[in-house]
């Protein structure tokens, strides 16, 4: 029987190939009938993009010795006969791991120095880096290989303190959190700030993403796991030991990292074995078991029901053996059933309404213009037919009368022109908060309030000025795009009125969503700047890391604003020059036809019978991009339809 998290995840995968399927009928349609403009295959490509390479990111969290190691060979690689990460005793994983399979990349051990810390480049800098990483070779079919290549996760060195201090892994100021010194004053560190797994596991070839994270230490010595893997997990599972409940260490750890209602949260007591007692019935046992659920919930201050009492050594044996009975002792199915149950109906909801959007879009911009091809065949077909028996001089006249118009419709260029430098001048006005040189310009104000090592009394308030200003360049953004609307609406409708035009514009995009990401990113780098964090600032790199990180943290959400004003942008241009190019060709077919006319009479009737005939086409092919947008709108809300209903229903009603 396959597990809920694979089956719900090939549930995903064959939703999105479908989806896919559709999109690219869809898109192939538009093509033929010439109606798939620059913008338009842009924002299509890159929802066919995101479904393609789209990841469930899963991320476990816990300190030392908690199982998290064990409840992830259980979840997921009981399949391979034995534990594949390291789960053992005294061999704890000591960087953060993440496991996820490209395919374009060999099964291999990705290994990130300890020693590039010091250097002050972020992990998000270093990933595309290959000569920074040191890579092993995996071998999928030996399961035997593959955990002792593994092991490599848990190998430590013995440094001095002056370098454990210079990695950050040591504190003047935090003593208590900083690891035992040997007699000869030496203490150990980890050997590597990051691996990457890539293992062709199914549910990782599915588009599974597990990062499984060290302890407390760790945590909060790597601001790229608090501030980056963290914050962008679909979903964070934290583990604490069923005997101990919530310890102190494990409260810090949620206080200081887990607590944001935003984060999609699942808490797992572990261990349950060992609660097992002798000297107590079954039923003793049991409630023993739920007065720690209950007492975690209210401490950690969550829904019960996300709390799981499990054994994952227990569930672990039981899958390797085969032993039903054993697994369902182990408590570990509620759990799977949560994640698959809860976790993936978000994420594809968040597709949903992308792809939702995208073709709406798309099927209203070539209905608009296919009724514009309609309505100049209409024309067309309305002088040809006032042409039956008329002289050779009404033919000239008429021809005449074309020549005048093409005059004057060429003269609405000049309109056109004008209105696209405005529009230019309105688009570099409204994106220029967003660049990343004023970015660059707006932290480095931020650090020059601060001081070099963002401490002292100011550094607090610097941080929260800087989300100030930039909370307003995005309302000024939102603001200036909704004026480009206004003056690019009014000149839409003077042209449709004066020219015959069907230009339709679209509302700019909302800039919502990277409101909330900015304020996710004041939050979690926010927290540094209180009285238990402030002291990392002091350690030697750590400013300049932080800096350097949210740096690359502000970019991607003000450069991805910036593009989706700009794509509205060029999307409005681009029916634009649409139009005028159809225009063009409608002006010189109709001119070429009564050049025909007047040389023969006999082509005034093929000339009415081929427009007849491509009028039917476009009636066929409208027709048929209909069918195609509602196969695609059918096969997006086809995973969730309850929560996608609404949606679907709203966007048959605008196309009607």
């Amino acid at each position: 029987m396959p597990q809920p998290i694979a089956q719900r995840l090939d549930d995903l995968s064959a939703w999105r190939s479908n989806l896919d399927a559709s999109l690219a009928q869809f898109s192939r349609a538009l093509a033929e009938q010439e109606l798939l403009d620059g913008p338009d295959a842009t924002i299509l490509g890159a929802l066919r993009e995101r479904l393609a390479s789209d990841k469930l990111v899963l991320a476990f969290v816990a300190e030392f010795s908690r199982g998290k190691s064990e409840l992830i060979n259980a979840l997921f690689f009981a399949d391979t006969g034995r534990r594949v990460l390291p789960a053992t005793p005294g061999r704890t994983t000591m960087c953060p791991v993440e496991l996820r399979f490209d395919t374009g990349v060999p099964p291999r051990l990705s290994l990130l120095p300890i020693e590039t810390r010091s250097q002050g480049f972020s992990l998000g800098e270093l990933r595309v880096r290959e000569a920074a990483w040191h890579h092993l070779p995996l071998d999928p079919k030996d399961p035997g290989a593959l955990a002792r290549s593994l092991s490599a996760v848990t190998r430590t060195q013995w440094v001095g303190v002056d370098h454990a201090r210079t990695l950050g892994l040591w504190s003047d100021t935090q003593p208590e959190d900083n690891p035992p010194q040997r007699e000869d004053g030496r203490v150990e560190v980890p050997a590597w700030r990051h691996a990457l797994i890539n293992y062709p596991h199914p549910l990782l070839a599915r588009g599974l993403v597990v990062v499984d994270t060290p302890g407390l230490n760790a945590i909060g010595a790597e601001p790229e796991l608090t501030l980056g893997l963290l914050p962008t997990a679909h979903a964070i599972v934290f583990v604490l030991a069923a005997d101990a409940g919530v310890t102190r260490s494990d409260l810090a750890i949620w206080k200081e990292h887990l607590s944001e209602a935003s984060l999609e949260r699942f808490v797992v007591l572990n261990k349950i074995d060992t609660l097992a007692d002798p000297l107590a019935t079954a039923a003793e046992v049991q409630a023993q078991v739920q007065r720690q659920c209950d007492q975690t919930a209210r401490t950690l201050g969550v829904p019960a029901q996300r709390v799981f009492a499990v054994s994952a050594r227990d569930a672990l044996a039981a899958r390797v053996e085969g032993d039903a009975a054993a697994l369902a002792a182990s408590r570990l199915g509620p759990l799977e059933q949560a994640l698959a149950g809860q976790l993936l109906p978000r994420q594809t909801e968040l597709l949903l309404q992308s792809a939702l959007g995208v073709v709406q879009q798309l099927r209203q911009s070539a209905g608009r213009r296919l009724t514009d091809r309609r309505r100049q065949h209409a024309e067309q077909l309305l002088e040809l037919r006032g042409l039956r028996g008329k002289s050779g001089g009404k033919l000239r006249m008429l021809a005449q009368r074309i020549d005048i118009e093409m005059a004057d419709f060429e003269r609405c260029t000049a309109h056109l022109s004008a209105l696209r430098t405005v529009q230019t001048r309105m688009l570099r006005t409204a994106t220029a908060k967003l660049s990343s040189e004023a970015l660059g310009v707006e932290v480095a104000a931020m650090q020059s309030a601060a001081g070099a090592k963002f401490l002292g009394l100011g550094a607090k308030a610097a941080f929260e000025s800087l989300f100030s200003r930039l909370r307003a360049a995005l309302d000024q953004a939102d603001q200036q795009a909704a004026e480009m609307r206004q003056m690019l609406d009014g000149s839409f409708r003077q042209m449709n009125s004066e020219y015959g035009f069907a230009f339709a514009l679209g509302a700019p995009p909302a800039l919502t969503n990277f409101r909330q990401d900015l304020a996710l990113i004041e939050t979690s780098y926010g927290r540094y700047f209180g009285l238990g964090q402030a002291w990392r600032m002091a350690s030697p790199g750590f400013a300049d890391q932080f800096r350097r990180l949210l740096l690359s943290k502000l970019r991607v959400v003000f450069e991805n604003a910036a593009s989706e004003i700009e794509l509205w942008s060029k999307g409005a241009s681009a029916q634009v020059d649409a139009q005028l190019r159809e225009r063009r060709h409608g002006f010189t077919r109709r001119r070429e036809a009564l050049d025909r006319v007047q040389a023969a009479s006999g082509d005034l009737e093929q000339r009415i019978t081929d427009l007849q005939r491509a009028d039917e086409q476009i009636n066929v092919g409208h027709l048929k991009l209909e069918a195609l947008a509602e196969r695609a709108l059918t096969a997006a809300n086809a995973l969730t339809p309850a929560k996608a209903a609404p949606a679907l229903a709203a966007a048959r009603r605008d196309a009607a």
